[in-house]
Protein backbone atom coordinates (compact mmCIF):
# COMPACT_ATOMS: atom_id res chain seq x y z
CA UNK A 1 0.00 0.00 0.00
CA UNK A 2 1.28 3.21 -0.66
CA UNK A 3 1.31 6.82 1.09
CA UNK A 4 -0.62 9.50 -0.93
CA UNK A 5 -0.96 13.03 -0.28
CA UNK A 6 -4.67 13.89 -1.19
CA UNK A 7 -4.85 18.14 -1.60
CA UNK A 8 -7.96 19.90 -0.39
CA UNK A 9 -9.85 17.23 1.38
CA UNK A 10 -12.40 19.41 2.67
CA UNK A 11 -13.76 19.44 -0.90
CA UNK A 12 -16.18 17.78 -2.61
CA UNK A 13 -13.50 15.84 -4.99
CA UNK A 14 -11.07 15.27 -2.47
CA UNK A 15 -13.06 13.67 0.29
CA UNK A 16 -14.28 11.16 -2.26
CA UNK A 17 -11.08 10.42 -3.43
CA UNK A 18 -9.55 10.21 0.26
CA UNK A 19 -12.75 7.47 0.70
CA UNK A 20 -12.18 5.48 -2.25
CA UNK A 21 -8.08 5.59 -0.83
CA UNK A 22 -8.45 4.43 2.83
CA UNK A 23 -11.20 1.62 1.29
CA UNK A 24 -8.23 0.73 -1.08
CA UNK A 25 -6.33 0.21 2.23
CA UNK A 26 -3.72 3.31 1.49
CA UNK A 27 -2.39 5.55 4.02
CA UNK A 28 -3.60 9.07 3.21
CA UNK A 29 -2.88 12.66 4.20
CA UNK A 30 -4.60 15.61 3.53
CA UNK A 31 -4.11 19.65 3.39
CA UNK A 32 -6.27 21.62 4.63
CA UNK A 33 -6.40 25.61 4.90
CA UNK A 34 -7.45 25.50 8.73
CA UNK A 35 -6.52 22.19 10.88
CA UNK A 36 -10.30 22.87 12.35
CA UNK A 37 -12.15 21.63 9.09
CA UNK A 38 -10.28 18.33 10.33
CA UNK A 39 -13.78 17.29 11.95
CA UNK A 40 -15.86 18.08 9.14
CA UNK A 41 -13.65 16.33 6.73
CA UNK A 42 -14.09 12.88 8.86
CA UNK A 43 -17.68 13.73 9.37
CA UNK A 44 -17.81 13.22 5.58
CA UNK A 45 -15.61 10.37 5.13
CA UNK A 46 -18.22 8.33 7.88
CA UNK A 47 -21.06 9.48 6.09
CA UNK A 48 -19.70 8.06 3.04
CA UNK A 49 -18.94 4.97 5.24
CA UNK A 50 -15.48 4.75 5.88
CA UNK A 51 -13.82 5.30 9.80
CA UNK A 52 -10.65 7.35 8.30
CA UNK A 53 -8.98 6.41 12.13
CA UNK A 54 -5.31 6.87 11.87
CA UNK A 55 -4.66 5.96 8.52
CA UNK A 56 -5.50 9.39 7.34
CA UNK A 57 -3.15 12.44 9.07
CA UNK A 58 -4.06 16.12 8.20
CA UNK A 59 -1.92 18.95 7.37
CA UNK A 60 -2.38 23.01 7.06
CA UNK A 61 -1.58 24.08 4.40
CA UNK A 62 -2.87 27.16 1.68
CA UNK A 63 -2.07 27.91 -2.30
CA UNK A 64 -1.32 30.82 -1.88
CA UNK A 65 1.37 30.68 0.58
CA UNK A 66 4.73 28.25 0.72
CA UNK A 67 4.21 26.88 4.46
CA UNK A 68 3.38 23.39 4.84
CA UNK A 69 3.72 22.21 1.64
CA UNK A 70 7.19 20.95 2.26
CA UNK A 71 5.88 18.48 5.49
CA UNK A 72 2.44 17.86 3.85
CA UNK A 73 4.40 16.04 0.68
CA UNK A 74 7.18 14.19 2.89
CA UNK A 75 7.70 10.66 2.39
CA UNK A 76 4.38 10.23 -0.04
CA UNK A 77 4.63 7.84 -3.49
CA UNK A 78 1.87 9.99 -4.70
CA UNK A 79 0.16 13.01 -4.37
CA UNK A 80 -3.34 13.88 -6.16
CA UNK A 81 -3.50 17.39 -6.50
CA UNK A 82 -7.21 18.53 -6.25
CA UNK A 83 -7.77 21.64 -4.04
CA UNK A 84 -8.28 24.99 -6.50
CA UNK A 85 -10.41 27.79 -5.75
CA UNK A 86 -14.31 27.96 -7.70
CA UNK A 87 -16.55 30.46 -6.72
CA UNK A 88 -19.58 31.22 -7.01
CA UNK A 89 -19.54 34.57 -7.81
CA UNK A 90 -17.07 36.03 -10.70
CA UNK A 91 -14.42 37.91 -8.65
CA UNK A 92 -13.41 41.74 -9.04
CA UNK A 93 -10.40 40.69 -10.87
CA UNK A 94 -9.61 37.71 -12.68
CA UNK A 95 -6.37 37.42 -10.94
CA UNK A 96 -8.13 36.59 -7.43
CA UNK A 97 -8.54 33.23 -9.27
CA UNK A 98 -5.72 32.81 -12.00
CA UNK A 99 -3.19 33.72 -9.31
CA UNK A 100 -4.11 30.91 -6.57
CA UNK A 101 -4.45 28.28 -8.96
CA UNK A 102 -1.21 29.09 -11.13
CA UNK A 103 1.01 29.35 -8.22
CA UNK A 104 -0.74 26.72 -6.09
CA UNK A 105 -0.44 23.91 -8.79
CA UNK A 106 3.52 24.96 -8.73
CA UNK A 107 4.14 24.80 -5.27
CA UNK A 108 2.64 21.27 -4.96
CA UNK A 109 4.87 20.77 -8.07
CA UNK A 110 8.16 21.76 -6.52
CA UNK A 111 7.17 20.12 -3.16
CA UNK A 112 6.42 16.80 -4.86
CA UNK A 113 9.72 17.22 -7.27
CA UNK A 114 11.76 17.81 -4.23
CA UNK A 115 10.76 15.25 -1.64
CA UNK A 116 10.83 12.12 -4.85
CA UNK A 117 7.19 11.90 -5.20
CA UNK A 118 6.78 9.19 -7.98
CA UNK A 119 3.85 11.24 -9.59
CA UNK A 120 1.42 13.97 -9.28
CA UNK A 121 -2.25 13.62 -10.77
CA UNK A 122 -3.70 17.42 -11.06
CA UNK A 123 -7.07 18.15 -11.59
CA UNK A 124 -7.51 20.24 -14.06
CA UNK A 125 -11.10 20.97 -15.75
CA UNK A 126 -12.64 20.61 -19.19
CA UNK A 127 -12.62 24.70 -18.58
CA UNK A 128 -8.99 23.71 -19.96
CA UNK A 129 -10.44 22.04 -22.99
CA UNK A 130 -13.26 23.30 -24.60
CA UNK A 131 -13.70 27.24 -24.52
CA UNK A 132 -12.76 29.83 -26.93
CA UNK A 133 -13.13 27.93 -30.21
CA UNK A 134 -15.82 28.32 -32.59
CA UNK A 135 -18.67 26.16 -32.29
CA UNK A 136 -17.98 23.15 -33.29
CA UNK A 137 -20.07 19.72 -34.09
CA UNK A 138 -16.88 17.24 -33.36
CA UNK A 139 -16.54 15.97 -29.72
CA UNK A 140 -13.83 17.67 -27.89
CA UNK A 141 -10.89 15.46 -26.83
CA UNK A 142 -7.77 15.76 -25.04
CA UNK A 143 -5.69 17.30 -27.63
CA UNK A 144 -8.07 20.33 -27.50
CA UNK A 145 -7.33 23.58 -25.42
CA UNK A 146 -8.89 26.12 -24.35
CA UNK A 147 -7.93 29.88 -25.91
CA UNK A 148 -7.31 31.98 -22.84
CA UNK A 149 -7.48 35.02 -24.60
CA UNK A 150 -10.67 34.63 -26.47
CA UNK A 151 -13.37 37.30 -25.13
CA UNK A 152 -16.24 34.91 -23.71
CA UNK A 153 -13.49 33.14 -21.99
CA UNK A 154 -14.48 33.55 -17.85
CA UNK A 155 -12.10 34.01 -15.13
CA UNK A 156 -12.44 30.55 -13.98
CA UNK A 157 -11.93 28.95 -16.89
CA UNK A 158 -8.97 30.93 -17.75
CA UNK A 159 -7.39 29.89 -14.27
CA UNK A 160 -8.07 26.05 -14.97
CA UNK A 161 -6.24 26.56 -18.08
CA UNK A 162 -3.31 28.72 -17.35
CA UNK A 163 -2.45 26.28 -14.05
CA UNK A 164 -2.79 23.40 -16.10
CA UNK A 165 -0.09 24.62 -19.03
CA UNK A 166 2.04 25.96 -15.85
CA UNK A 167 2.14 22.91 -14.73
CA UNK A 168 3.31 20.80 -17.94
CA UNK A 169 5.65 23.30 -18.80
CA UNK A 170 7.06 22.84 -15.38
CA UNK A 171 7.36 18.84 -16.12
CA UNK A 172 9.42 19.39 -19.15
CA UNK A 173 11.61 22.36 -17.94
CA UNK A 174 12.37 21.19 -14.13
CA UNK A 175 10.35 18.37 -12.79
CA UNK A 176 12.85 16.42 -12.86
CA UNK A 177 11.83 12.44 -12.00
CA UNK A 178 8.10 13.56 -11.18
CA UNK A 179 5.97 12.29 -13.21
CA UNK A 180 2.52 14.34 -13.81
CA UNK A 181 -0.81 12.98 -15.07
CA UNK A 182 -4.05 14.94 -15.47
CA UNK A 183 -7.67 14.92 -15.00
CA UNK A 184 -10.30 17.32 -16.77
CA UNK A 185 -13.77 16.82 -15.51
CA UNK A 186 -16.75 18.13 -16.76
CA UNK A 187 -19.12 19.43 -14.37
CA UNK A 188 -19.40 16.99 -11.19
CA UNK A 189 -22.27 15.69 -10.16
CA UNK A 190 -22.82 12.66 -7.65
CA UNK A 191 -23.77 12.27 -3.51
CA UNK A 192 -22.58 14.76 -1.71
CA UNK A 193 -21.58 13.87 1.78
CA UNK A 194 -21.71 17.32 3.74
CA UNK A 195 -22.48 20.94 2.81
CA UNK A 196 -19.11 21.13 1.07
CA UNK A 197 -19.36 20.26 -2.66
CA UNK A 198 -18.62 21.29 -6.32
CA UNK A 199 -20.60 24.70 -7.67
CA UNK A 200 -22.27 22.06 -10.43
CA UNK A 201 -24.18 20.87 -7.46
CA UNK A 202 -25.56 24.08 -7.83
CA UNK A 203 -27.81 23.17 -10.86
CA UNK A 204 -29.68 20.38 -9.31
CA UNK A 205 -29.91 22.50 -5.77
CA UNK A 206 -31.34 25.39 -6.93
CA UNK A 207 -33.77 23.45 -9.35
CA UNK A 208 -35.54 21.30 -6.41
CA UNK A 209 -35.20 24.42 -4.06
CA UNK A 210 -37.35 26.27 -7.25
CA UNK A 211 -34.43 28.95 -6.75
CA UNK A 212 -35.16 29.86 -10.51
CA UNK A 213 -38.61 30.00 -12.72
CA UNK A 214 -36.94 27.97 -15.73
CA UNK A 215 -34.28 26.35 -17.56
CA UNK A 216 -31.83 28.48 -18.99
CA UNK A 217 -30.55 27.53 -22.66
CA UNK A 218 -27.06 25.79 -21.46
CA UNK A 219 -26.01 22.61 -21.50
CA UNK A 220 -23.56 20.51 -19.26
CA UNK A 221 -21.49 17.87 -19.33
CA UNK A 222 -21.91 15.54 -16.51
CA UNK A 223 -19.80 13.12 -14.41
CA UNK A 224 -20.20 11.94 -11.20
CA UNK A 225 -17.47 12.36 -8.53
CA UNK A 226 -17.08 9.21 -7.70
CA UNK A 227 -16.00 8.31 -11.69
CA UNK A 228 -13.86 11.37 -10.57
CA UNK A 229 -12.10 10.15 -7.83
CA UNK A 230 -11.45 6.32 -9.55
CA UNK A 231 -10.28 8.04 -12.40
CA UNK A 232 -7.28 9.96 -10.94
CA UNK A 233 -6.66 6.84 -8.34
CA UNK A 234 -6.07 4.94 -11.64
CA UNK A 235 -3.88 7.79 -13.71
CA UNK A 236 -2.02 7.66 -9.91
CA UNK A 237 -0.81 4.52 -10.53
CA UNK A 238 -0.88 2.93 -14.53
CA UNK A 239 2.00 3.03 -16.69
CA UNK A 240 0.27 4.59 -19.51
CA UNK A 241 -1.13 7.33 -18.08
CA UNK A 242 2.59 9.10 -17.19
CA UNK A 243 2.73 12.57 -19.29
CA UNK A 244 -0.92 12.34 -20.28
CA UNK A 245 -4.59 14.33 -19.59
CA UNK A 246 -8.34 12.56 -19.02
CA UNK A 247 -11.38 13.91 -20.17
CA UNK A 248 -13.73 12.86 -17.16
CA UNK A 249 -17.12 12.68 -18.78
CA UNK A 250 -20.26 10.31 -18.78
CA UNK A 251 -21.87 10.99 -21.83
CA UNK A 252 -23.15 13.59 -24.15
CA UNK A 253 -23.92 17.15 -22.57
CA UNK A 254 -27.30 17.68 -21.31
CA UNK A 255 -29.88 20.90 -21.85
CA UNK A 256 -30.68 22.03 -18.51
CA UNK A 257 -34.28 21.29 -19.05
CA UNK A 258 -33.01 17.25 -19.71
CA UNK A 259 -31.75 17.84 -15.71
CA UNK A 260 -34.85 19.25 -14.99
CA UNK A 261 -37.04 16.57 -16.80
CA UNK A 262 -34.58 13.51 -14.87
CA UNK A 263 -35.68 15.13 -11.51
CA UNK A 264 -39.05 15.22 -11.95
CA UNK A 265 -39.15 11.56 -13.08
CA UNK A 266 -36.90 10.17 -10.38
CA UNK A 267 -37.65 12.35 -7.53
CA UNK A 268 -41.29 12.29 -6.74
CA UNK A 269 -42.71 15.08 -4.53
CA UNK A 270 -39.24 15.81 -3.27
CA UNK A 271 -39.01 17.47 -6.81
CA UNK A 272 -41.85 19.40 -7.30
CA UNK A 273 -39.90 23.24 -7.40
CA UNK A 274 -38.49 21.64 -9.89
CA UNK A 275 -39.25 23.78 -12.98
CA UNK A 276 -39.40 22.53 -16.48
CA UNK A 277 -40.39 25.55 -19.37
CA UNK A 278 -37.16 27.12 -20.95
CA UNK A 279 -36.55 30.55 -20.43
CA UNK A 280 -35.55 32.73 -23.11
CA UNK A 281 -32.45 33.60 -23.68
CA UNK A 282 -33.22 37.41 -23.49
CA UNK A 283 -34.81 37.09 -19.90
CA UNK A 284 -31.72 35.07 -18.57
CA UNK A 285 -29.38 38.34 -20.27
CA UNK A 286 -31.85 40.60 -18.20
CA UNK A 287 -31.18 38.39 -14.92
CA UNK A 288 -27.73 38.52 -15.07
CA UNK A 289 -27.62 42.73 -14.86
CA UNK A 290 -28.79 41.52 -10.99
CA UNK A 291 -27.31 38.34 -9.95
CA UNK A 292 -23.59 37.62 -10.77
CA UNK A 293 -23.77 34.08 -10.48
CA UNK A 294 -26.40 34.23 -13.79
CA UNK A 295 -23.99 36.29 -15.89
CA UNK A 296 -21.37 33.53 -16.03
CA UNK A 297 -23.18 31.97 -17.85
CA UNK A 298 -24.47 34.01 -20.53
CA UNK A 299 -21.10 33.42 -22.70
CA UNK A 300 -22.24 29.55 -22.94
CA UNK A 301 -26.16 30.24 -23.68
CA UNK A 302 -27.31 27.93 -26.79
CA UNK A 303 -23.63 26.97 -27.42
CA UNK A 304 -23.84 22.98 -27.10
CA UNK A 305 -20.37 21.31 -26.85
CA UNK A 306 -19.59 17.79 -26.24
CA UNK A 307 -16.60 15.46 -25.65
CA UNK A 308 -15.28 12.09 -25.75
CA UNK A 309 -14.26 9.53 -22.83
CA UNK A 310 -13.05 7.03 -24.71
CA UNK A 311 -9.56 7.79 -24.18
CA UNK A 312 -9.97 6.89 -20.28
CA UNK A 313 -12.04 4.11 -21.56
CA UNK A 314 -9.54 2.40 -23.30
CA UNK A 315 -6.17 3.54 -21.80
CA UNK A 316 -7.20 3.10 -18.44
CA UNK A 317 -10.53 0.92 -18.41
CA UNK A 318 -12.71 3.66 -16.91
CA UNK A 319 -16.38 3.32 -16.56
CA UNK A 320 -18.09 5.83 -15.71
CA UNK A 321 -21.99 5.90 -14.66
CA UNK A 322 -24.50 7.58 -16.46
CA UNK A 323 -25.44 11.35 -16.64
CA UNK A 324 -29.29 10.23 -15.24
CA UNK A 325 -27.47 7.84 -12.12
CA UNK A 326 -25.05 10.63 -11.76
CA UNK A 327 -28.31 13.67 -11.21
CA UNK A 328 -30.47 11.29 -9.58
CA UNK A 329 -27.76 10.26 -6.81
CA UNK A 330 -27.04 13.94 -6.28
CA UNK A 331 -30.51 14.53 -5.37
CA UNK A 332 -30.87 11.83 -3.28
CA UNK A 333 -28.21 12.41 -1.27
CA UNK A 334 -29.09 16.32 -1.26
CA UNK A 335 -32.51 15.23 0.32
CA UNK A 336 -30.76 12.67 2.51
CA UNK A 337 -28.42 15.25 4.45
CA UNK A 338 -31.69 17.62 4.78
CA UNK A 339 -29.61 20.36 2.19
CA UNK A 340 -32.71 21.84 0.52
CA UNK A 341 -35.48 24.55 1.57
CA UNK A 342 -38.24 22.22 2.77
Amino acid sequence: MSKILVTGGSGFIGSHTILQLLVAGHEVRTTVRNLKREADVRAMLKQGGADAGDRLSFYAADLEKDAGWPEAVAGCDYVLHVASPFPEKIPKHEDELIIPAREGALRVLRASRDAGVKRLVLTSSFAAVGYGHKQQVAKFDESSWTNPDADDVIPYVKSKTLAERAAWDFISTEGGSLELSVVNPVGVFGPVLGPDYSTSILVVQRLMDGAIPGCPKIYFGVVDVRDVADLHIRAMTHPSAKNERFLAVAGDFLPMIEIAQILKKHMGNSARKVPTRQLPNLLVRFASILDPAVKQIIPELGKRKNATNEKARRMLGWKPHSNEESIVATAESLVKLGLLKV
